[in-house]
């Protein structure tokens, strides 16, 4: 509940518009590509960083919580407002503000559509690179946020890569600059550790990102394989053979068939999994490359092994792919996407862990994976009408990423801690390395008002490292 006067004086501040205060429209903005939710008190939709400095000043004068989002495509609840407060939403700063070909840079707002770059400068050869699956309705401050990746993160890495610079609002509402369009800037990484800080630190108002020239040619192929196990195998051998695609994707038979009858990309319904492989470069190089490719799929069992011949057909296979989210919604009422990370030699192992999973629990769980760096996103379908499917879903996905930790891999690729996986940080990292984050999150959120309740864990156990909610209502003197 907001303390008392505050909704005035964010109504005199903003102006009429500017701001959400009623039930039903609150109800929009308490859930994110998650399974959790909580409604914020009040949305505010700013148009500068000026706007963003008065809205967190005004904020911190009441204690109110400030959570800042974008999209709300997220799939670790990092835009959910768990102590409720306020939301800043940044969908109206949606603005390229500079093209810069020649040092090949932009300067975009936050709430600008990441597709959106691309599609601004291929007329001139030209791309952004971090490309995640929601990238037709995700936002560069959203990604910012969650260090976002994408397909084709193997070859060009996550959203960091290619982050030099930002704008931000610290807590006390201070405007702030690091980095910039300039290479290798003397001094600490602020850009680089604020880059995936998940809105704990600061909200970003003002982002530089790096841009890339297309290349010379483009070659997506499909294997076809009866064994998951195969597939897993293929991505190993083709390491082995010092070739990096600039994507390597796996579907399972399960994703395969939801995604063919939603999309008809052309995957083949009676397969156990497929792998989506792009190489892309120079002519000679990508040709070359593409034979040894098809002899590492073969050596490893695949029963057929297609180059897409036009740019026709490799958009379509891309279609099914990134659709594979929206086809699930036509056989399951909703999921539970994971998101742990292995090394590439466990992959095999860890698809039979899922599975296994899968027969204990009663529950379908479906494999769709950034194979390349080992990403893995199970799918769990479930019916949140049906007595105890919630809580067998979220134990489905505790013992994946246990299992990955075990494996020597990670809880998060791309998704981000937010408070989904909070708690499970503790065994992730020993003690020491969560009370250095905690110093690093307290050094810039002394009062702790900025997205309370994600990336550090909150809960009783031997850990001693604690979020305070905050308690609203009380002005700071």
């Amino acid at each position: 509940m907001l303390p008392k006067g505050a909704r005035d004086r964010f109504a005199a501040l903003l102006g009429p518009g500017n701001y959400l205060d009623q039930p039903d429209d609150l109800k929009l903005y308490e859930y994110d590509g998650g399974v959790d939710k909580h409604a914020p008190d009040l949305v505010v939709f700013p148009r500068t960083a000026l706007d963003v400095s008065h809205i967190v000043k005004l904020a911190r004068e009441y204690r109110l919580p400030v959570v800042g989002r974008g999209a709300g495509t997220g799939l670790s609840g990092g835009a959910i407002p768990r102590e409720g407060g306020l939301v800043v939403a940044f969908a109206r700063m949606n603005r390229i503000l500079e093209i810069d070909l020649e040092d090949e840079r932009a300067v975009v707002q936050p709430g600008v559509v990441n597709l959106d770059i691309t599609a601004a400068v291929e007329g001139n050869g030209y791309f952004y690179a971090p490309d995640p699956s929601s990238q037709r309705a995700c936002t560069i401050g959203g990604n910012v946020s969650e260090n976002a990746g994408g397909p084709h993160t193997l070859a060009y890495g996550v959203t960091t890569n290619h982050v030099l610079g930002l704008e931000l609002v610290l807590p006390d509402g201070a405007i702030v600059e690091t980095g910039g369009k300039e290479c290798d800037l003397p001094g600490y990484d602020l850009t680089g550790l604020l880059t995936g800080s998940e809105g704990t630190m600061a909200l970003v108002t003002r982002v530089t990102v790096r841009l890339m020239r297309k290349v010379e040619l483009v070659k997506t192929a499909l294997a076809i394989y009866e064994s998951g196990e195969d597939a897993g195998r293929t991505v190993a051998e083709i390491t082995a053979r010092a070739i990096t695609p600039v994507a390597v994707e796996m579907l399972d038979g399960v994703m395969l068939r939801m995604v063919e009858e939603a999309t008809h990309a052309g995957y083949p319904m009676d397969a156990s999994a497929v792998l989506l492989i792009e190489l892309e470069g120079l002519r000679e190089q990508v040709e070359e490359q593409v034979e040894q490719i098809r002899e590492a799929c073969l050596l490893c069992g695949a029963r057929e092994f297609r180059v897409a011949r036009t740019a026709a057909e490799r958009d379509l296979l891309w279609k099914g792919r990134k659709n594979a989210f929206g086809a699930v919604g036509r056989v399951s009422p909703t999921y539970y996407v994971q998101d742990g990370v292995v090394p590439r030699t466990k992959i095999a192992p860890t698809l039979r862990f899922i599975a296994e999973v899968a027969r204990s629990s009663g529950l379908t769980i479906s494999n769709i994976f950034h194979a390349g760096d080992g990403n893995m996103h199970p799918i769990i379908l479930f019916n949140p009408r049906q007595a105890g499917d919630l809580e067998k879903a979220r134990g489905c996905g505790e013992a994946i990423l246990g299992y990955c930790i075990e494996a020597g891999g990670s809880i998060t690729g791309e998704h981000g801690v937010g408070m989904e996986k909070n708690e499970l940080m503790a065994r992730q990292f020993p003690p020491e390395t969560l009370e250095m984050m905690s110093r690093l999150k307290l050094l810039f959120d002394p009062e702790g008002h900025l997205n309370p309740g994600k990336v550090l864990p909150t809960g009783r156990g031997c850990l001693e490292i604690r979020q305070q909610p905050l308690t609203a209502g009380t002005p700071l003197l």
